[in-house]
């Protein structure tokens, strides 16, 4: 059951449509899902989507308060795939970066780097000051990827849709997961 499990992280950057569309990925793939969301994320959703909270909530298989640092993904031995933040806001990733464990989310992404498991952080900013690339450049020697949610034109996307699915799914490919149906370059 461990190599199953995928930590969801949703922070309050925009574009918390690629938190949703992980979690629906992550489903469709059969992962177990644990889900934390700051209270940001929670207030982007608002501006951003017709979603509920609740509504998120329930694509997930299990849900932990962002104060919750006893929850089991605050701990190595509780084993999983590693950790996707969908989106990364330059706080979470400042703070990931540095090791500022102020939060569960924080904590978590903090526990899946000191194992050596995976750490993808969708970093929605721009543009960059030299403080955010540093930060990148810091958690990036730690041991995480920084993937920007950059759309692939060469798909030839007909949405947002489709555009947000493609960046979900090259994310989740450096999981080794693949959901299927993502157009590729230099494939038919």
């Amino acid at each position: 059951m461990a190599a199953s499990r995928l930590i969801v992280g949703i922070s309050g950057a925009s574009g918390v449509v690629y938190g949703v569309a992980v979690l629906d990925a992550a489903r469709a793939l059969g992962l177990e899902t644990h889900l934390v969301m700051t209270r940001s994320a929670k207030v982007t959703l608002a501006h951003e989507m017709s979603l509920k909270v609740r509504d998120i909530e329930a694509r997930a298989d299990h849900v932990h308060a962002v104060e919750d640092i006893a929850a089991p993904i605050s701990s190595g031995s509780f084993k999983t795939l590693g950790m996707i933040v969908a989106p990364c806001s330059i706080r979470s990733l400042s703070e990931i970066a540095h090791g500022t464990t102020s939060s569960l989310l924080s904590r978590a992404a903090d526990v899946v780097l000191k194992e050596r498991r995976r750490l993808v952080l969708m970093v929605r900013e721009t543009p960059l000051h030299l403080g955010h690339l540093r930060s990148m450049v810091q958690v990036t020697e730690a041991g995480a990827i920084v993937m920007p949610p950059v759309p692939a034109f060469y798909a030839k996307p007909e949405s947002v849709d489709d555009i947000v699915r493609h960046s979900v799914g090259r994310a989740l490919d450096l999981f080794g997961l693949d959901v299927g149906g993502l157009k590729r370059w230099g494939e038919a």
